[in-house]
């Protein structure tokens, strides 16, 4: 297959017949030992090793409102787990912090209890993922910030959001805002961002992700390998489902600057997903290098495309 060929493929479900699993801490669970928190974990159903992907939910949003995107991730040969860290939060995302590094801890005794037998889980390959807070979250974890039990193989960030302007971050910030300090000791890095991000709804809300504490400067702060890849015409919130329920689905509509439908968005951000962990999880890097070489298999217009692969 060509890397065109692959670049293209990524942003369409894969040849794994995926589903999803919930796995409640406060319900009884399949597992002798229950996770720290509600789990919605999508999986492929046919026998194998599968690598891992945390995925960290955004601010104030449902693990549930992904179901599309961790279901297209899955479906290219990954158990994706992505926790419901809180109902309610605050200023202070550090609880959040340690729930996700508490998560990672439960993966190997827990997990497997909770798959198919056939199914089985990698401990050597994990990725950690997180969209708008959950994206700071991530970093924060890479960033040790929390210890965890498995070594975290490369960090996604998907419009990752650190508070509301620049000198007020949500504590504990992340950004330091000085270029390529993170010390992420080697770990793999992609920064997805939206180009609609930074505006506003309408006059009565800020932008869901506004500049000085979003993508570009998370992307700013990252030391190579690390990718930069932003939807020109998509919002913050186009990554979530076509249709999300309750309260707070209906608010996903009105609180953002959205683009026209979510679908391609969601199928960018899954697929840019797949080609990263393909490269850096499985060695299958023809996956990355078709998105930066034939852009028109991706389904939207990227604005940024930035590959750092050396310190040159």
């Amino acid at each position: 297959m060509s890397d065109v060929n692959a670049a293209a493929r990524v942003f369409e479900h894969g040849d794994h017949t995926a589903k999803l699993i919930n796995e409640d801490s406060s319900a009884p669970s399949h597992s002798p030992s229950p996770p720290p928190k509600p789990l919605l974990i999508a999986a492929p159903i046919e026998e194998g090793d599968y690598p891992m992907l945390l995925f960290l939910h955004g601010y104030l949003l449902c693990n549930s409102f992904y179901s599309q995107l961790l279901l297209h991730v899955a479906s290219h040969g990954f158990i994706v787990v992505a926790p419901q860290l809180y109902s309610v939060a605050g200023p202070d995302s550090a609880d959040e912090i340690r729930a996700a590094a508490a998560t990672v801890d439960w993966l190997i005794p827990g997990l497997t209890q909770v798959l198919p037998k056939h199914v089985r889980p990698n401990p050597t390959k994990l990725a950690v993922a997180g969209h708008s807070r959950g994206g700071k979250v991530a970093f924060a974890l890479a960033l040790g910030h929390a210890k965890t039990s498995l070594h975290l193989s490369a960090l996604i960030g998907v419009d990752p959001v650190d508070g509301m302007d620049r000198g007020k971050q949500t504590h504990p910030p992340i950004l330091t805002y000085a270029p390529r300090s993170f010390d992420l000791k080697g770990t793999p890095v992609m920064v997805i961002g939206s180009g609609l991000g930074g505006l506003r709804k309408n006059p009565l809300f800020p932008p869901c992700a506004p500049e000085g504490v979003s993508h570009g400067d998370f992307f700013a702060e990252c030391c190579p390998p690390a990718y930069h890849l932003v939807a020109r015409e998509y919002g913050h919130l186009d990554v979530l489902d076509d249709e999300t329920k309750g309260v707070r689905g209906k608010a996903t509509y009105c609180l953002c600057k959205n683009g026209r439908e979510r679908k391609p968005m969601r199928e960018f951000a899954a697929g840019a997903m797949v080609a990263f962990m393909k490269a850096y999880l499985e060695e299958e890097s023809r996956w990355l290098r078709g998105i930066r070489e034939e852009p028109g298999a991706v389904p939207v217009e990227l604005s940024v495309v930035t590959y750092l692969e050396s310190a040159d």
